[in-house]
């Protein structure tokens, strides 16, 4: 099952993806309409398309449905693009922290030959890539955490962008790269060599909303290099 509107390829999930996806319905549906005047109605729609059962349908469903809200949005909550610059690309072979590349083909699973040692809670293809603010990242060493990009597991660093404006169902292009955003990245006990105290709720979105590390799709993929101008849209 290949989607042309929301970009979703059932060829790319494993069963493992579609059920963890199937269960974080709520979580990424919300993470589109967080903060939108219309929030309440837009969550309350029911899923687009019938459901017969099968999970890959079911998760199809649930992407077009997160597509079908951004777009709802789109046309009626207006977002100021954001222009900024990759400050740095990171990836390893699984675990953190990823090492700095200069130069990254970037693939349906985000960056090639970037992988993760446990797939439990990464990995899936709304997960490709784990992005931050490299402005944000300077906040944190001057406050003394001894984080360096890549150490929290991020594949690209962003420049001179809001990031407390980030949120689901946003549209990332880079050159003839283009990346939608999902959802943040929830922070554990693996990157908290990172923070003072190893408080790595530091940057929990939760606890300290626009802090967070945001995954994203990848639509359409090419190669991309530190210091390239990217844009960022509703």
């Amino acid at each position: 099952m290949i989607c042309d509107e929301c970009g979703f390829d059932g060829s790319r999930w494993s069963d493992d993806d579609l059920e963890r996806t199937l269960a974080h319905t709520d979580d990424l549906i919300g993470f589109v309409v967080a903060g939108s005047p219309d929030a309440v109605v837009l969550a309350a729609r029911p899923l687009g398309g019938g459901d017969d059962g099968d999970i890959i349908s079911s998760a199809h469903n649930v992407m077009h449905r997160l597509y079908e809200l951004a777009e709802i949005r789109r046309t009626s909550d207006a977002f100021e693009p954001m222009v900024g610059t990759i400050g740095s690309m990171q990836a390893s072979t699984g675990g953190v922290p990823k090492h700095p590349v200069t130069e990254a083909t970037i693939g349906p699973s985000g960056i090639e030959g970037d992988g993760q040692n446990n797939r439990r809670n990464h990995g899936r293809p709304w997960q490709a890539l784990c992005l931050y603010s490299a402005d944000l990242l300077g906040s944190l060493t001057a406050e003394g955490h001894p984080i360096v990009a890549g150490g929290a597991g991020e594949n690209l660093t962003i420049r001179d962008i809001d990031w407390s404006r980030m949120r689901g169902g946003l549209t990332i292009e880079i050159g003839d790269v283009i990346l939608r955003t999902s959802s943040p990245a929830a922070p554990c006990h693996k990157i908290g060599d990172c923070f003072v105290e190893r408080d790595w709720n530091r940057i929990d979105h939760n606890e300290r909303p626009g802090w967070a590390r945001w995954y994203a799709s990848v639509l359409a993929g090419g190669t991309i290099r530190p210091g390239q101008a990217l844009t960022i849209t509703a």
